[in-house]
């Protein structure tokens, strides 16, 4: 059952006005319904287009959050054949917040990680709603550098609210595992590409993120705090998230403009969760191109790139 958000409340409507017709066609009346719900179905997608060109950047952050929105394992599923999952930093124990392992990527091996939120109560609790453990992100530096010593990409999707904050996680060095991380991540011998799909939330994100290659998702956000949370240290007042969504210039289409990522992957009308296939075919294409773009660089070349690429961030703003 399709879930909506509440500035879709005039597409909700329409919808259902055509399956309500629909469902009388289907009672075998001999009544012919299809011209009128031809006409509801072109008006709730014309509706459904108008209202996705001029989103706002609280209402693109409600669609990355969207329940129905592909995870990880979704993506992981759809372009990475034969994967192979590994568990473990070896150090403490195993963080299912973020999976990773080794796969091929349409032919090409590679090595994958990723943030997994789960899609249900079960799943959620499981993998922690996405917000990584000290844990996941030294199993994430051991996968990335066991890719490395191999000549692998690295291919990355960011989905989490932030890092863990609870006590554990503070006492097993949170602080210490991210900048590990991303270190990690920066001094890579071989390509890397993250793919921001739903949320990227401060730490937590840019631990996986700090690629050769940064995309992201047309609806998705990438920004150094939740908008809810800057609410609540500017205004002491969580209301206006809003407000600081706005503020915070936390869309694809800001970041791009800022020189924070590389290329925005366009989602299907209505949001990737509306059509997980088309979303993830598009998502593929982009990563594939990516991986072609750095595919004749050497290891010092890459290293190179990649730190001029993060040192030039807010440079030239």
């Amino acid at each position: 059952m399709r879930s909506y958000l509440d500035f879709e409340k005039p597409v909700a409507e329409l919808e259902a006005k055509a399956d309500e017709l629909r469902a009388l066609e289907a009672r075998g009346d001999g009544i012919s319904l299809s011209e009128e719900i031809g006409k509801l179905d072109a008006k709730a997608s014309q509706s459904l287009k108008e209202i996705y060109a001029a989103l706002t950047p609280w209402q693109k952050t409600l669609v990355a959050r969207h329940p129905q929105r592909p995870h990880f394992k979704d993506y992981c599923a759809t372009l990475i054949a034969e994967f192979t999952p590994l568990a473990g930093d070896r150090a403490f124990g195993e963080d299912e917040a973020i999976v990773g392992g080794f796969g091929r990527f349409r032919g090409q091996p590679v090595c994958v990680i990723g943030q997994e939120k789960g899609d249900s109560t079960e799943t959620r609790i499981r993998h922690n709603f996405g917000m990584p453990r000290p844990e996941g992100y030294r199993k994430a530096v051991r996968l990335a550098e066991l890719a490395g010593r191999f000549g692998l990409p690295v291919l990355s999707f960011v989905d989490t609210a932030g890092a863990y904050p609870g006590i554990d996680a503070e006492e097993r060095g949170q602080a210490e595992a991210i900048a590990r991380s991303t270190e990690a991540w920066l001094g890579l011998p071989t390509p890397s590409v993250a793919l921001v799909i739903g949320e990227g939330g401060s730490g937590g994100a840019i631990a996986i993120a700090a690629a050769s290659r940064v995309l992201m998702m047309e609806h998705a956000i990438y920004s150094v705090i939740s908008p809810e949370g800057a609410a609540s240290i500017l205004w002491r007042d969580t209301a206006r998230a809003q407000d600081a969504a706005t503020g915070m210039k936390i869309t694809a289409q800001d970041l791009l403009k800022f020189g924070v990522i590389d290329r925005i992957v366009s989602e299907p009308v209505g949001g990737a969760h509306r059509d997980h296939g088309l979303a993830l075919g598009r998502a593929g294409d982009a990563i594939e191109a990516s991986l072609g773009e750095l595919a004749n660089l050497d290891a010092p070349s890459l290293v190179d790139k990649r730190a001029e690429k993060f040192l030039a961030i807010g440079r030239h703003i």
